[in-house]
């Protein structure tokens, strides 16, 4: 049998205790080694070129050269997959989001803040993100300018029931993707838009924020008990499954915490399932990139009352997972690059329908 590569981390943070327990965590698994750390910006952008790892652990908030400026020097001069480390707070949550438009993979929420004495509680999520990451093509991951996304029109909200609706699931690489689709979308669009995006609480919103500055949509964290209503995105909040219900004929929000499934809160598959039985057939399912196969049971369920259900395509995902189940579980009705989902969910919700054409 062939030997599995050791992937080669460098961890870059500005506590020596941090250093320590996330290289330690690393070094428990067979096949990652940590070949250095680093105290800072500086610091790493030396050990980077030095050492050549396939992956970095990047601390958000550090002196002399912070993390996003480190970011940024590392994806434009030797581009490397970055897996930042954020503890969250109105600023650090805003820096995060900033750090995945840089190029960053993804992130692991520090779970007590910059100096976290429980990061243990988050190994498994740390070990599994820095292997993602290896597997990571970082040219898929240019910088993003959110700036020329888009431009909110404002006081254009639709207030009407949503009786269409579109739900988006998206992993890692779903912020960028998102990017892609969300400003894309015209305020006056005739259906109400659901998002679950997998993100630690507190996260969310500040997405959900960034977007809305870029967006023609009003684009906003879901509350409980709140409707249903077109011209409007809502995000689960991280850390609660959101499902939508009915009562005197209007659609609502519901939260809740209920046990994760397929090992995450939100849940795609959740979502999905109630929308299948609110608004069945007038239900589309948008699949992005992520790892895992959340998604693929609620599109499945969404089959069954002639939904219709939408896969970004490898080509242009930055991990193949969840699209890739939903195929596999052949109810994909069509497979598209990132650059035409937006005018596909723009064609299908005007049309008042969701035609089927060719795969």
């Amino acid at each position: 049998m062939p030997t599995q590569r050791t992937l080669r981390v460098l961890v870059v943070d500005d506590s020596a205790f941090m250093r320590k327990t996330i290289s330690t965590i690393l070094n428990q698994a067979e096949d990652l080694e940590v070949v250095a750390t680093a105290r800072d910006g500086l610091d790493a952008i030396k050990k980077v070129t030095d050492y050549r790892p396939d992956v970095i652990t990047l601390d958000i908030e550090m002196p002399r050269l912070p993390g996003l400026e480190t970011l940024g020097y590392i994806m434009s001069e030797c581009p490397t997959p970055v897996v930042m480390l954020s503890a969250y707070t109105e600023s650090g949550g805003e820096m995060t989001m900033k750090a995945l438009e840089y190029g960053a993979v993804d992130f692991v929420c520090k779970p007590s803040g910059p100096i976290s004495l429980d990061l243990q509680k988050v190994a498994r999520e740390l070990v599994l993100k820095v292997r993602m990451a290896a597997q990571v093509d970082v040219a898929r991951l240019t910088f993003l300018d959110v700036d020329t996304l888009g431009k909110v029109r404002e006081g254009i909200h639709p207030s009407a029931p949503g009786r269409q609706v579109v739900v988006i699931a998206s992993s890692t690489g779903g912020p960028r993707a998102l990017y892609e689709i969300i400003p894309r979308l015209p305020a006056d669009l005739p259906a109400a838009v659901l998002v679950v995006q997998h993100m630690s609480q507190g996260f969310t919103k500040s997405l959900a924020e960034r977007l809305n500055r870029s967006s023609e949509m009003h684009v906003k964290e879901a509350v409980d008990g709140e409707p249903v209503q077109a011209g409007n995105v809502y995000f689960a909040p991280g850390n609660y499954h959101m499902v939508v219900s009915s009562k005197d004929g209007q659609e609502i929000v519901r939260l809740h915490q209920g046990p994760p499934r397929n090992s995450v809160r939100p849940s795609a598959d959740e979502t999905l399932e109630s929308a299948a039985k609110v608004f069945g057939a007038q239900c589309l399912a948008v699949i992005l990139t992520g790892m895992g196969h959340d998604g693929a049971d609620g599109a499945k369920a969404l089959k069954l009352v002639h939904g219709h259900v939408l896969v970004q395509n490898e080509a242009t995902s930055v991990v193949f997972g969840m699209p890739k189940a939903v195929i596999e579980a052949g109810v994909a009705d069509f497979v598209l690059p990132l650059e035409t989902i937006a005018d596909h969910i723009i064609h299908s919700v005007r049309s008042g329908r969701f035609p089927l054409t060719s795969k």
